[in-house]
């Protein structure tokens, strides 16, 4: 945070410092997450269709900024120290909360509580309470406290407009005028938060724990993902038989999440962090963190929601014994979803490569080209043979992109290998010192 040295800091909140990594209370916090991923995929995978689609991304954007505040508060100060672990347990709780309000959160569902509203409270009070340890370490530095009002004006502003989502009239909108009219109001929400995100002024105390934290969250979203593969099916709640089509639709399936991890993991990861280090420019370095991780990894997260959406809609197609052995054509929004999911994912590392190492990535560029004309054919295929022709995409990716990218691949993890075996050392000593 800039103006660091004008922080009168206490034992309540403690700083964080360049070499902070990862603690277990935002480990713990990103456990709610895996649930409200898989609510966001549960409520699209019931009535699949654009409209729910669209709910559903919305939805999981005011999630995503839920997730991005805890991070860079993380980044700035010292979350499992002090009072703050209170704050995160509280946040905890609220999020729980706005996640169970998914479901119910464009429209009201009888004799329950008001979904629109619940999810509009909980997610004030996600924003007020990060607000607010903002606000408690800029209490004695007046320019700080200003940045504070910043901070907190979009957070109130979102909630205005969902609340304004949930209590639209009637009287003055029915039917898909209604539904549209509560779109617009989400649609604002998420512009309110993200246009406002764009003029936010702080600083990157720490690239390491930056960059780990977004990975973790790839991590949860892809592990989602298995969760959804294994839920999909649902065989004992509806006494299905275990299938070799559902065998192998798992299997593959599991296949192209293992591709997308290795895409993401192998190097490009450990790439950015050290990128995110070497720019020691304070505005240069607030830049990239906002570009490529606030920004960039949400379609990354939206990416594997979608395909696994699809994925598990198929394997419970295929789970019927009256459903051909290699499934049935999917419909065009099951197809957009399963095909649309990957290619999102292959875009955003493309990008996220050329805005963090100033590289074109061509062999996700490829796929994607290989990837699209497949969508309308995968609409007349049978759901496993077009399930097989992407992963036979993503694994062609793969191999290409182990041969081409190799010489840079061997400097990023060998200096990634380098610096663990130091810290390594580093700790070792240490710790036979002083334990």
């Amino acid at each position: 945070m800039e103006h660091k040295n004008r922080v009168r800091w206490s034992p309540a909140v403690q700083p964080g410092a360049p070499g902070s990594r990862t603690t277990r209370l935002e480990l713990f916090y990103d456990l709610v997450f895996v649930f409200a991923f898989l609510n966001v995929t549960e409520l699209a995978a019931v009535d699949l269709s654009m409209p729910v689609l669209l709910r559903c991304l919305l939805a999981l954007a005011l999630l995503w900024w839920c997730w991005v505040g805890f991070a860079a508060l993380g980044n700035v100060i010292r979350v499992d120290q002090g009072s703050v672990p209170l704050v995160g347990f509280v946040t905890t709780a609220a999020v729980f909360v706005l996640a169970l309000s998914i479901p119910s959160a464009f429209a009201e569902v009888p004799d329950g509580l008001a979904g629109p509203l619940v999810f509009a409270v909980c997610y004030f009070v996600v924003r007020v309470l990060q607000v607010g340890v903002f606000g408690w370490v800029a209490r004695s530095d007046p320019k700080l406290r200003r940045r504070l009002l910043l901070l907190l004006a979009p957070a109130v502003t979102a909630t205005a407009l969902l609340v304004a989502a949930a209590l639209v009239p009637q009287r003055l909108a029915d039917g898909d005028a209604e539904r549209l009219l509560r779109l617009a109001f989400w649609v604002a929400a998420v512009g309110a938060e993200y246009g406002a995100g764009l003029g936010v002024r702080g600083s990157v105390t720490s690239a390491a724990h930056l960059a780990e934290r977004y990975g973790l969250i790839v991590l949860i979203a892809l592990g989602e993902s298995i969760i959804s593969l294994g839920l999909g099916p649902n065989l004992a709640a509806d006494s299905l038989p275990l299938t070799a089509p559902v065998v192998m639709a798992a299997v593959v399936g599991i296949a192209v999440i293992a591709v997308l991890w290795w895409a993401y993991f192998d190097s490009l990861a450990v790439g950015m962090e050290h990128a995110l280090y070497r720019t020691r420019d304070p505005g240069a370095r607030r830049r990239l963190a906002r570009n490529a991780y606030t920004y960039l990894h949400l379609p990354l997260v939206a990416g594997i929601i979608l395909f696994a959406l699809a994925l598990k809609r198929m394997l419970h197609d295929l789970a019927d014994p009256w459903t051909p052995a290699w499934g049935l054509p999917l419909p065009v929004i099951e197809a957009l979803s399963l095909y649309g999911g990957v290619i999102t994912y292959l875009v955003t590392l493309v990008v996220l490569g050329a805005v963090a190492q100033r590289n074109l990535r061509w062999p996700p560029v490829t796929a994607v080209v290989l990837l699209i004309p497949l969508i309308p054919l995968s609409h007349r295929l049978p759901g496993l043979i077009a399930l097989v022709l992407l992963a036979a995409v993503c694994l062609l990716l793969l191999v290409v992109q182990f041969i081409v990218d190799a010489p840079n691949r061997h400097r990023v993890r060998e200096t990634a290998l380098r610096e663990q075996l130091a810290t390594e050392a580093e700790q070792t000593e240490w710790r036979g010192r002083n334990l």
